[in-house]
């Protein structure tokens, strides 16, 4: 293919992702390598030496995943405050 436009790229990398997904048979299993390693994040964030017991670790893991996506949460809740008081709609 020729070099595409730079407009165009965006529309030809949505088309090639589309297709792959469409060719999936497993998407849980395409996906599992990137669950995992997001997951293991938590895990060397509390214990970045392995020295805690696995049960230990999970347990501080899930503690330190909870955090992360409460706060997201806070970010998105006051995300929407800013933007009802400036009266912007999405």
């Amino acid at each position: 293919m020729a070099a595409a436009r730079p407009e165009d790229r965006s529309m030809i990398a949505r088309i090639a992702s589309h297709s792959s997904w469409a060719k999936t048979q497993d998407r849980a299993a395409r996906t599992a390598p990137a669950r995992a390693a997001f997951l293991d994040r938590f895990e060397r964030q509390v214990d970045p030496d392995r020295k805690l017991p696995s049960a230990e670790r999970a347990r501080r893991a899930d503690s330190a995943r909870r955090a992360y996506f409460t706060s997201l949460a806070l970010k998105a809740a006051q995300a929407r405050r800013r933007r009802k008081a400036d009266g912007i709609r999405l």
